[in-house]
């Protein structure tokens, strides 16, 4: 046999070896794969053993370990997940630039990172290079679903761009949403583990979809199906559940995707998640105001709040504005006086501070944030507004003055004012309301017709009681003598 031979029967016998271990590497990263699943059981049975414990009054059996008394248990109503199945090791062993690949995945893992992150999902440790994203877990929302399907969207678009000839790498991703149990760490770099049966479903639906694919679950679908065109695929059996029909994201729907260079949807996307997404704020905001503005502010209260959006809305549509427009005075109209919570005097400007400390949270942009806060300043008196939606919100902030309950709301006003020194008696007080309804103007043709009318009665009415407290005091003192 010639040198030549041998170095060749080498070769042949060395890449059968590097098969054969990349063999073993998958049937090892299997059986990880299952012993996982087995702990996961293991995990449920063992939650399921620790509420009969609680609901009989037993105390745990002496030897078992406690829990880290750091880790903070959460259960979560509504998450997405989101799990990326890397494939290519098996083609790895065989590749003259290994090196290279690696360094590749490793770019790619990066942007991966940066585009997830961008959309505000969670990193969830996992094991091996598959990675496991969630939505929801940080900002509880009910636009989580959509948030997620975007993401993968987008980490399509990635890997095809990056994907170039000779790469050995492919991706398969699965999104699921449902309710899950979360272990909070705060100390670990990724301090959130996910448990519950409904994370293994999100990596059997990647786990079987195609290369290049994006397999949803038919509870993510009926939440996204709206934003996105899809096909049904197939069903997978689902613990307890059965068989579960999964379908495949295939692209934005074609009305709502947008036209231009370095946008993936157009206005008609982003009002349909808007109106998802105020529910979320709204929800938030109120439940804030509800529990941290001080007890002895009778008037500007979570009422208040809720009758100044309530009409900012109204106002906004008679007068002819967009959705768009709409939905920025809404959200205004819910943060214009949660600076109250910290401060009377200046409360507008630290309404601004929580608008800029939230809104991001879900997704706003800083346009639309410095837009609702220049809404939220107008509101502070003396102002004259600069546009329809300035006009519109001082029109819904002082809408009780020509309203049939004008009085009833400005003696609560009266009493948050007193308490705070701000006025003395009831007397001046009126006076006072005189001077200032006299000088106030309505700024859209919606609130002069509704409310004018209205308005100027309320100067007959104070002016009257006014003249009947004069009298009344006059015959006491007369009486008196």
């Amino acid at each position: 046999m010639s040198d030549q031979e041998k170095k060749t029967e080498i070769n042949e016998s060395y890449l059968k070896q590097l098969e054969e271990l990349g063999k073993r590497s998958d049937k090892l990263g299997n059986s990880v794969k299952w012993i996982l699943s087995q702990y996961q059981k293991q995990s449920e049975d063992d939650e399921q053993y620790q509420e009969l414990l609680k609901q009989f009054h037993l105390q745990e059996r002496k030897g078992r370990a406690d829990k880290d008394s750091s880790e903070l248990k959460k259960h979560y109503k509504m998450v997405t997940m989101l799990f990326i199945v890397t494939h290519g090791f098996e083609r790895l062993c065989g590749a003259s630039d290994s090196e290279q690949q690696l360094d590749k995945l490793d770019e790619i893992f990066f942007e991966v990172g940066r585009i997830c992150e961008r959309y505000r999902l969670t990193r969830i440790q996992t094991i091996d290079d598959d990675i496991l994203f969630v939505g929801g877990v940080e900002t509880e929302n009910k636009t989580n679903p959509i948030d997620v399907a975007l993401a993968a969207y987008e980490l399509r678009i990635m890997f095809n761009r990056v994907r170039t000839e000779g790469d050995v790498w492919e991706f398969s991703i699965g999104i699921h949403t449902g309710p899950v149990t979360g272990y909070i760490k705060p100390e670990k770099k990724l301090p959130y583990s996910l448990k519950g049966n409904n994370v293994l479903v999100a990596t059997r639906l990647a786990s079987v979809a195609q290369s290049g694919h994006i397999n949803i679950s038919l509870m993510t679908y009926e939440l996204v199906k709206e934003f996105f065109r899809t096909e049904l695929r197939s069903s997978m059996p689902v613990k307890i559940s059965g068989l579960m029909p999964f379908y495949d994201l295939v692209d934005i729907q074609e009305e709502m995707k947008s036209q231009e260079e370095g946008t993936l949807y157009n206005e008609k996307f982003d009002l349909a998640y808007s109106r998802l997404q105020f529910m979320d704020i709204q929800e938030f905001i109120l439940d804030k105001l509800e529990k941290e503005l001080p007890s002895n502010l009778y008037y500007h209260s979570v009422k208040h709040t809720i009758d100044v959006t309530t009409e900012c809305e109204l106002i906004g549509w008679a007068e002819g504005l967009t959705e768009s427009e709409v939905m920025l005075l809404k959200v205004a109209g819910l943060f214009h006086d949660s600076g109250h919570i910290k401060t009377y005097k200046g409360h507008e400007e630290e309404s601004c501070n929580y608008v800029q400390e939230y809104l991001p949270k879900y997704n706003y942009s800083q346009e639309k944030i410095d837009k609702i806060k220049s809404i939220i300043m107008a509101t502070k008196l003396p102002h004259t507004p600069a546009n329809t939606l300035e006009a519109v919100i001082q029109d819904s902030d002082l809408d009780y003055l020509g309203r049939r309950d004008f009085v009833p709301v400005s003696t609560m006003l009266y009493h948050e004012l007193k308490e705070r020194g701000m006025v003395d008696t009831l007397d001046n007080w009126n006076k006072q309301q005189i001077k200032f309804i006299s000088a106030h103007q309505y700024y859209t043709n919606t609130a002069r017709t509704l409310r004018e009318v209205n308005k100027q009665s309320q100067v007959s009415s104070l002016k009257q009681q006014i003249a009947e407290a004069a009298q009344a005091e006059t015959g006491g003192i007369e009486q008196q003598q």
